[in-house]
């Protein structure tokens, strides 16, 4: 029997997945071999720089929850520091949960609203998000172990999380409406002897969003799925295979129910 303490690494693949590596967060945290200071600057910066901890520091302390016009000037003028690349016009909102920035690229005139975490800390490639796009209040956009690319004037609403275990692309013209999940991996579940959450993690693949979709409120898009230039996923649909292009799928697993280039369609 394997202990329950000991056991993380996965096992090999099945066909068309890919097992994902991984250190658990509580090992992250908890690491006796470095200093808490250590183990913060790695899951915060990845950086052992004083220098770029004390600016980060500063920054998020003194302007992280400022309010009203003046946060917003400010986080305009200073945040960009923090950044890999930051284009023109960009809009921090207040109370953001920042991880590893110097991975994040953000695009002219994209906007990140309040008491949303970026995180990049998971992959060098990092979190790229094209121009004139909008991250709105309390999403999560995670690189845990790939990287994130979203594309030009995409909508992302309320309370969205990308979770990358494997690549995320999502296209350009992209609506996401609220409460949507999209990426994340699997737990192995084979073995009895040992807790599901020891067993690994796998991914099926990454999620491949084309140009001009839109996903409705509390959409799910699971790994390994790709969806097809111009779909409409209806609200709460789980989409666990690839979607053609200009598919609209309802339901849970999602089903292809229509076309839009269909001569005759009613409105959706």
């Amino acid at each position: 029997m394997v202990s329950s303490s000991n056991s993380t690494t996965p096992p090999p693949s099945s066909s068309g997945q890919k097992a994902v590596e991984k250190t658990p967060l509580s090992q992250q945290l908890n690491e006796e071999s470095t200093s808490a200071l250590d183990r913060y600057q790695q899951k915060v910066l990845g950086s052992k720089s004083v220098g770029a901890l004390v600016q980060y520091e500063l920054l998020i302390l003194l302007l992280g929850n400022v309010a009203g016009s003046l946060g917003y000037l400010l986080r305009k003028k200073f945040y960009p520091k923090l950044f890999k690349e930051v284009g023109r016009s960009v809009i921090f909102g207040k109370g953001l949960v920042l991880r590893h920035p110097g991975r994040i690229v953000l695009g002219d005139r994209v906007a990140i609203d309040d008491y949303s975490l970026l995180d990049a800390g998971g992959d060098t490639e990092g979190i790229v998000i094209g121009e004139g796009s909008i991250i709105s209040r309390n999403c999560v956009i995670q690189s845990k172990t790939a990287p994130i690319t979203i594309g030009n004037s995409a909508d992302i609403g309320c309370n969205v999380i990308l979770t990358a275990n494997d690549r995320i692309s999502i296209g350009n013209n992209v609506l996401i409406a609220g409460n949507c999940y999209i990426g994340g991996g699997r737990y192995r579940t084979d073995r009895l002897d040992i807790p599901i959450m020891n067993q690994g993690l796998y991914t099926n693949g990454p999620v491949i969003i084309g140009d001009d979709v839109w996903l409705g409120a509390g959409a799910t898009v699971l790994d390994g799925v790709r969806i097809g230039q111009g779909c409409i996923v209806g609200a709460g649909a789980m989409v666990t295979k690839d979607l053609p292009e200009y598919a609209i799928a309802t339901g849970v697993p999602a089903k292809v129910v229509k076309y839009r280039t269909d001569n005759k369609i009613d409105h959706y």
